[in-house]
This record gives structure tokens, C-alpha cells and sequence, in this order.
């Protein structure tokens, strides 16, 4: 009934406003009763519209409510304040609070101090920003989902008084090159981090098909023949282009990518397409049809992001079979984003490098062939942009937010220069961080903390040397398992893991055993249909029901290790008896290589994650038999709350600075001090700046984390005094609040942190 009424409401409210943009008196006048009238009619003391003038400004055109003498003085730029940031973004916002979000803007001659609450929406016509529209009230107010809807219903209505350049000549409002497209912001994921700014260039890679019927069929096969022969000689040559001595994980997936493109079923299904009278254009298009018809029955990312290779390969073979240039030969600009549906790891490799600035893609995922190439070349993607490929226009301007998993499209040039300068300071803070990279990280009190670096590729290495870590906290075995199509030997892992053992140079490795099964199944192994893979045949279950991949795996690292001390440590232990048959495989793989004379490590750490609530009530009995405990925090905190944290309905719904989450942590803390068992954390947690420190104050001294991360939490580190902070989070361990965020983070800015 009250939804209804509100529509109800709604359509009176339009009525009336059409009435007076239809009646007597000049624009002005006519804006001024519609603000009074829309004010009146959605309860809000004030009711402000905005219009936009030239130079991505928008002028408080009429108001209801704030100092009528603000009206024709009061402007902002596109993306200042909240209102620029409305215009900027094509985007409506809430707030309950507006003073408290970061870019309110207070203009003290608009009086609007005394009001709490906004709702804006932008003025929208043609795809294209005319305007603001805002509400505000005094008190804290919750603006409902149909009241949204309404305001925007009556922007679109204000919208045609606006584009009859009554209030504003046309002339003015439309942009200098005449394209009359409103700026979009376009959410995704984050496949690889950093910040771009460029021109699009719309990847599209397919050909026409304009005849399907064969009239030969050994010519077709033929052509096809020759067609593979000439894309195997091109992916040969690329792959030259970027072979060297050095170990490189991106070479690696392109030779793996080359073994793919002789997959002798693939090539098969193209010569029985031709056998049914197909050409051989049509016969590869068909086989990729198939497959991604195949594919998307497939629950697991990582199996379906295989797909992106075999439609790489599909274009190869379709651009050979055509005579004509790869889409990617063609010239680029100095300042390259490319955008695409999909794209494989050649085709990121066969733009130029020198002017590729990012890229966007409507699909992809961070277990992606081209993600893993990507972050090795430092080229911030941003992935599941829905609708990229349509919204997104050749050359348009582009800024890719890598860091925020965002794309701006058409941004106004003064977003443009903030964005840019953003960047500079990214890059400042980032060159700052580099020089600190020797700097200790010890508290203003003088304790010292570890920071080590997570890892899974070779190309994750080098960043100890460039961030400073002391070592590597959490080496992922998985990740190079994941980028192979066959399950690699023993040889192949010792040379892996001796290859990593040298890069690092003496600082220390914890190896994670194989962390597969959940949502990362490699190609090789037999898919388990479950309803909750997180919670699943995963981890050291697999490796414990399948042994022989454990004792390969364990038999190459202490191979590896031969002279060396080594750290190893099993993932998703539930409960003692799981570690302790892991620990019976790894010593019967000790006695093996000591039997047969082979070099040992001069030392043998063993530990385990600490993922799984149930391991901490078995804590004692745990304690003495292993060497170090690491808390993994993702899986924990998922587990703890029974939270899926893929699931978007739940994002954000349980904090990892719960008291909660907090007193378990502690308890493991202080059971591992007690025995004089080293402990580290090697989730998400110890990265965010504001998160170590609470993990610092709990006793944490060791945390290990993205390699970006090390830069910001040692400067926090320096900037605290860790007895303080501790007496802080201890005294509210026992706290009803939903999460310890909002007061630490204010004890944070009162003290100096830097977080």
C-alpha cells in the first residue's frame, strides 16, 4: 500500500511540474516552482537543481531551502564534491550522512551546514548529463529505494525544460567534438592493479563468415593445413620475441599456449566440420561454437577461463585462413586501452607494448592466462565489465582504476586532470616506499615485525629485492600447477622450487603444499560436482586422498632444498590427525632421499594454516608437533562467520575487526607464545594497514602479504607504538560493536598512524 501510494504521489507530482514548464513566466521563474513543488511533494526542506555550463561545471541554477543569494554563484566541476561527483559519474547517491563522505564540499553561502541527509540524482537526456538534481533534509534520513526512482523519474522530466535551451543555450552544453555521450563509471573486478589513463581501442578480432558451404573439400583441408602451419610459425616467433635466460612465468604460459594450439582433438572437430561440407572458416567457427557451448555448463573459473585460449586460437587460425593482418598489427595510439570481450595471452602480447596503457574486458577472472601475463608486464585490467564492447566507443577517453576495479568512460577533463594527478601521487608514494625499502620495520616503541610477501610465480620473486621483505611468507605451489595442462614431474617441481629458492637469496620460503580443489581445479583433474567447493574435497584432503601427489610434490621441495633449510607448511588442516599424516608422508619421503644418498636440507620447519575454526579448540595437542602456525584469514573469517565471501549479498556483512574475529585470533596468539611456537598471518588482513595494526597490537610479528602491501604497513609500523595500540584492541575484545573499524581507525588519525 505505501509503495503504491508513493507511485500514486509520484504521478501527481509529474503532473503539476509539466504544468508549470508548460505555464506563463521566464525559465528561472519556472525552475524556482519546480524546486518548491518537488520539495514540497518528497518532504525535504530543500530541493537544489543544478544545470551544467560549459567546461564540465555545474551552477545551482534554483533551490529550495539554501540562501537564495547561493543561486548562479555556487559551481562545482565534474567529480567535485558530491554533486560533481553525481555529474561525473551519471550515478544517483544516498547518504544518510552527507557531511561525513569524503567529497562533501562545503560552500558555507549556501547555509547548507544544518542539513544531514542528500539525495542526488543526475539530469539525464539522450545518454547525456544536463544537470543535478538533490534533496537534503535536516535529520538522518534513510532515502528509500522508490524514492530514488522517483527523483530520477523527475529528472528525465526536467531534463526536457533543459534541452530547450530556455535556461542554457544548447550551443554551450554540447561537448566541443560533438559526441553527445554521457560519462559512465563501470564497476568490474580487479585483474591486475594499477592506474591508466588512454584512448580505446576496441579489440575485434572475428571474421565475417560469408560463405559456409564447401565446394571442395580437400581444398578446404588443405587450407586449413596450411592456415595451422602458418599460425604455429607466428606463435613461434612470438614466443622468440620474449625468450631469454631468465626465468619468466608469462613465457611459460606461452609455450603452454603453443602446445594448445596442436590439441589434437581441437584440430580433429575442424576436419570432421569440413567433412560435413563446411568450409574451413565455418568449420572453425562451428568447433568454437561447440565448445563454448561445453564450457558453459562448467561450474569452475579456472576450466572456463580456458576458453579465452581456444577463442584466441579460433581467431588466429580464422585471420589466417583470411590472408589478412592480426586486429592488433594495426597502429595504435601513444596511449592504448584496449577493450575486448575476452582476450588470450598471445593477443595481450601482440599489441606494442610501449603503447599499451590497460586494458578492459567484459569477461576474465585473476586465474586467467592473460591476467598472469599481464601483471607480469605491469598492466593494470579490470575484468566483468558487463556491456564494454557496446557502451564503450572507439577512442574514446578511458580511465582504468585498477587499484578500485573500476573504468571510467568519457570523464570530464577536470576528472581527467584530478585522476592524472592522482596517479602522479600513486607513483610518488610508491617511489617513496622504495626508498624506505630498507628502512627496518620496527615500531616507535622498538618492536620489530616481519613483513614477507605472498607469492606463486617467478615473476613474484624479485618484488623481496624491490619491496625489502624479509622473505617470502606463503609461497602458493598451486598456481603453477594451474597454469599447465598435464600435472607436472618431480623433476619439473624441484627445478620450480630450486629456481625460487635461489631468486630468494638466502631470505626465507614457506611453501604451501598444493591448495587446489574448491574453485582452483587444474585441467588434469577429474572435476567433483559439490555444493560447497570452499568447504569441500580441497587441499590436504585431496593430497591425503590422493598420496601420490603429495609425495611427489613433497619429494621435489626437499630435493630442492638439498643443503638449504626448508619451510613447508600444509593448507586446511582440520583437526590434528590430517597434519599428522601429512607429517608420516613427508618423513617417509626424508628417509627415501637419505637411503638413496642425496643431499638433505640443513633444516625442516613444518607447520600449518590455521583456516579452519575447529583446529583451535585442538590447539594444545597441536602446539607440539609443529614448528610455526600460519593463520590464514580469508578462509578463517569465512569460516567463523559461515560466510561465502563470493557470495556479493554478504560483502561487507561481517568485518574482520569483529571483537569476534578478533578474541579468536587473540586466543591462538596467546596459545602460541605460551609454547614458544612462532605465528604469522597470511591473509587479506595483513595487508590493509589498518588491519595489521590491530593484528600488532593483538601480537602478530610476522605478516606476510601482496607485495604492494609492504610499502604502506611498514610505514604504519613505524608510525605506532605497538604496547599502546595493544592496551587499545585488548580492552574491547569483549565488546558488543559490530566491528572495532571506526574506533581504531579514529585512534589511528589522533596518534599519527599513517594508515
Amino acid at each position: 500500500m505505501a509503495q503504491r501510494a508513493t507511485w500514486a504521489g509520484s504521478r501527481l507530482l509529474l503532473r503539476r511540474l509539466r504544468d508549470i514548464m508548460a505555464g506563463a513566466g521566464s525559465a528561472q521563474e519556472r525552475l524556482d516552482k519546480i524546486a518548491q513543488n518537488i520539495a514540497r511533494d518528497m518532504v525535504a526542506e530543500v530541493c537544489s537543481i543544478y544545470v551544467r555550463r560549459a567546461g564540465d561545471l555545474i551552477e545551482l541554477f534554483a533551490t529550495e531551502g539554501l540562501h537564495p543569494e547561493a543561486v548562479h554563484k555556487i559551481r562545482f566541476r565534474f567529480g567535485e564534491g558530491i554533486v560533481g561527483v553525481i555529474a561525473a559519474s551519471a550515478r544517483p547517491i544516498s547518504l544518510a550522512d552527507a557531511q561525513k563522505h569524503p567529497d562533501f564540499a562545503y560552500r558555507p553561502e549556501t547555509g547548507e551546514e544544518i542539513y544531514k541527509s542528500m539525495l542526488g540524482v543526475p539530469i539525464l537526456r539522450g545518454g547525456r548529463v544536463l544537470g543535478v538534481l538533490a534533496i537534503q533534509n535536516r535529520t538522518s534520513r534513510e532515502y528509500a529505494d522508490e524514492e530514488v526512482e522517483t527523483l530520477e523519474t523527475v529528472g528525465m522530466v526536467v531534463a526536457e525544460m533543459l534541452a530547450t535551451g530556455e535556461v542554457v543555450d544548447n550551443r554551450e552544453q554540447q561537448p566541443a567534438d560533438g559526441i553527445a555521450l554521457r560519462p559512465l563509471r563501470l564497476g568490474g573486478i580487479r585483474i591486475s592493479p594499477g592506474l591508466a589513463v588512454g584512448q580505446a581501442v576496441l579489440h575485434q578480432p572475428a571474421i565475417a563468415i560469408t560463405d559456409p558451404i564447401a565446394e571442395d573439400e580437400d581444398v578446404e583441408l588443405e587450407r586449413v593445413e596450411t592456415a595451422l602451419s602458418a599460425m604455429h610459425t607466428a606463435l613461434d616467433t612470438l614466443i622468440e620475441r620474449y625468450d631469454d635466460d631468465s626465468a619468466s612465468d608469462h613465457l611459460d604460459i606461452l609455450k603452454t599456449f603453443r602446445m594448445v594450439a596442436e590439441d589434437r582433438g581441437w584440430i580433429r572437430r575442424i576436419r570432421e566440420a569440413i567433412g560435413t561440407g563446411l568450409t574451413a572458416e565455418a568449420a572453425v567457427a562451428r568447433v568454437q561454437n561447440d565448445t563454448r557451448a561445453r564450457m558453459a555448463l562448467v561450474r569452475d573459473p579456472y576450466i572456463r577461463e580456458r576458453l579465452a585460449d581456444f577463442e584466441d586460437l579460433t581467431n588466429r587460425l580464422l585471420q589466417h585462413l583470411d590472408g589478412g593482418q592480426r586486429p592488433s598489427a594495426v597502429e595504435l595510439p601513444d596511449d592504448a586501452i584496449i577493450v575486448a570481450r575476452q582476450l588470450g595471452p598471445a593477443e595481450l602480447l601482440d599489441y606494442d607494448r610501449s603503447k599499451l596503457r590497460g586494458v578492459v574486458l567484459e569477461e576474465g577472472s585473476v586465474v586467467s592466462h592473460v591476467a598472469i601475463v599481464a601483471r607480469a608486464l605491469d598492466i593494470p585490467v579490470v575484468g566483468r565489465i558487463q556491456g564494454a564492447m557496446t557502451r564503450i566507443e572507439p577512442m574514446d577517453r578511458l580511465v582504468v582504476d585498477g587499484e578500485n576495479s573500476v573504468c571510467f568512460v568519457r570523464p570530464g577533463e577536470e576528472f581527467q586532470r584530478a585522476f592524472v594527478e592522482s596517479m602522479a601521487l600513486h607513483e610518488a608514494r610508491q617511489a617513496a616506499y622504495a626508498r624506505d625499502r630498507d628502512l627496518p620495520s620496527v615500531s616507535m616503541d622498538g618492536t620489530r615485525v616481519d613483513l614477507h610477501i605472498n607469492a606463486g610465480l617467478l615473476i613474484d620473486v624479485p618484488h623481496l629485492e624491490a619491496t625489502g621483505a624479509s622473505g617470502i611468507g606463503l609461497y602458493r605451489t598451486e598456481v603453477p600447477f594451474m597454469v599447465r595442462t598435464a600435472h607436472p614431474d618431480v623433476d619439473a617441481q624441484q627445478k620450480l622450487y630450486a629456481n625460487v629458492l635461489d631468486q630468494a637469496g638466502g631470505r626465507p620460503v614457506v611453501f604451501r603444499t598444493l591448495d587446489i580443489g574448491g574453485d582452483k581445479i587444474p585441467s588434469y583433474v577429474p572435476e567433483s560436482q559439490e555444493e560447497n567447493p570452499p568447504m569441500g574435497w580441497r587441499a590436504i584432503r585431496i593430497g591425503l586422498d590422493r598420496p601420490y601427489m603429495l609425495r611427489q610434490q613433497l619429494r621435489a621441495l626437499v630435493a630442492a632444498a638439498g643443503g638449504r633449510p626448508l619451510s613447508i607448511m600444509f593448507p586446511m588442516v582440520a583437526e590434528v590427525a590430517e597434519f599428522d599424516a601429512a607429517r608420516s608422508i613427508l618423513d617417509l619421503e626424508l628417509k627415501r632421499l637419505e637411503e638413496t644418498g642425496k643431499v638433505l636440507p640443513t633444516e625442516i620447519r613444518v607447520g600449518t594454516m590455521l583456516e579452519v575454526p575447529s583446529l583451535v579448540f585442538q590447539l594444545p595437542a597441536l602446539l607440539s608437533r609443529v614448528d610455526f602456525l600460519s593463520v590464514g584469514s580469508n578462509d578463517l573469517q569465512q569460516f567463523l562467520f559461515a560466510s561465502d565471501r563470493g557470495n556479493p549479498k554478504l560483502d561487507g556483512r561481517y568485518d574482520a575487526l569483529s571483537p569476534g574475529m578478533l578474541g579468536l585470533l587473540n586466543t591462538v596468539v596467546e596459545a602460541c607464545n605460551a609454547k614458544h611456537v612462532p605465528i604469522s598471518l597470511c591473509g587479506e588482513m595483513a595487508g590493509s594497514t589498518l588491519d595489521a595494526m590491530a593484528l600488532i597490537g593483538l601480537g602478530f610479528r610476522q605478516l606476510s602479504m601482496n607485495a604492494r602491501s609492504i610499502g604502506p604497513v611498514r610505514a604504519m609500523v613505524r608510525s605506532m607504538n605497538a604496547p599502546d595500540v595493544a592496551a587499545l584492541v585488548g580492552s574491547h575484545l569483549n565488546s558488543p560493536r559490530h566491528s572495532l573499524r571506526t574506533l581504531l581507525s579514529a585512534y589511528a588519525k589522533d596518534h599519527g598512524i599513517q594508515v
